[in-house]
């Protein structure tokens, strides 16, 4: 991705998405997960050709996000931290997702939707175990206790579900249209 104004603002618009839904909706267990995250790595597997930089708006959009909470949070304007224990584990995820973006690299709207689906399914499967892994009261050490772990965290997977459906297309609409100057959605 070449460093433009173009580019920038693209990059502005993605941080911006991502700091907003998460102050609207993370402090809100049923809405919880619904962030452009995951349509973002993905997006940035998919798009961005050299491969170091793919993981850097991700990233960023992430933890910039999270400072914004982490401020409000100190400031009592908001329910929880931006900065938790464990959390490190969610970023290393995340760069995952961008891996399987870079493996669909958007060749056609089946392999798109696949990774919509991939990407957040992926996260939830390993990021749950963790949890369940690290889990010193919460979960029980057997197949019983994984199974309590991963029925708690179905409505975050839904909302990372769902909202990778709906941004992933937003994000490339947007890509095309600020960066690439085209007012329809070009796949590859």
């Amino acid at each position: 991705m070449k460093l433009s104004h173009r580019s920038i603002l693209f990059a502005a618009f993605l941080i911006f998405i991502t700091v907003v839904t998460k102050l609207l909706f993370a402090s809100q267990i049923s809405l919880s997960g619904f962030t452009p995250i995951f349509a973002i790595a993905l997006f940035s597997g998919m798009i961005v050709k050299e491969k170091n930089a793919t993981f850097l708006m991700p990233l960023l959009a992430l933890l910039l996000s999270d400072v914004v909470i982490e401020l409000l949070f100190r400031a009592n304007l908001f329910a929880f931290k931006g900065f938790y224990k464990g959390q490190i584990f969610n970023y290393a995820l995340l760069l995952l997702t961008t891996l399987i973006g870079w493996a669909i690299k958007g060749k056609n709207y089946n392999s798109i939707i696949l990774g919509s689906i991939a990407a957040p399914t992926v996260f939830f499967l390993l990021s749950n175990a963790s949890v369940w892994l690290g889990s010193t009261i919460a979960y029980s050490k057997d197949l019983s206790g994984l199974i309590t772990c991963y029925v708690a965290g179905l409505p975050f997977y839904k909302n990372e579900l769902f909202s990778t459906v709906v941004f992933l297309p937003i994000i490339m609409f947007a890509w095309n249209y600020i960066v690439q100057q085209k007012s329809k959605l070009v796949i590859a």
